[in-house]
């Protein structure tokens, strides 16, 4: 399976996660191939505290280290503020599902931002605590 069609598939398990929540959800065409498709998906819902609204950066990795370019995660947080959404990116290392961070939460390692499996072990949470507790949870 090529690195594409894993991506997709990640897509795809991330985007049934958010419909099986009660979430509405659109994986964003184009994710990471085209100019201005800085997202992977974008979800939202409302509740008795008012409309949530997300941009999601999926990444999945079976090493226990991911990078991702301080380009992508720069143009990720402009096209969040542009449409007035929260950024979270939503990592899945190999056999622990996936964990939730705010992109601020990245570690800056020189030409890359990078979290680690035990960073995000620590820092993250999974989509339940992440997407229904407080707000603050996800503030920038």
């Amino acid at each position: 399976m090529s690195n594409k069609a894993k991506g997709s598939k990640a897509e795809r398990e991330l985007y049934e996660l958010f419909v099986q929540n009660n979430f509405r959800a659109v994986r964003v065409a184009g994710s990471g191939m085209m100019e201005n498709t800085a997202c992977d998906l974008i979800a939202g819902k409302a509740s008795e505290n008012g409309k949530h609204k997300y941009a999601i950066e999926a990444k999945s990795s079976k090493a226990p280290v991911k990078y991702i370019t301080k380009e992508q995660i720069e143009s990720f947080i402009v096209f969040s503020e542009i449409f007035g959404l929260t950024p979270v990116v939503a990592l899945r290392f190999n056999h622990e599902g996936w964990l939730f961070i705010n992109p601020h939460q990245l570690r800056d390692s020189g030409k890359n931002w990078v979290i680690s499996l035990d960073e995000a072990k620590n820092i993250g949470m999974k989509f339940s605590q992440f997407f229904n507790s407080s707000d603050n949870n996800v503030q920038q």
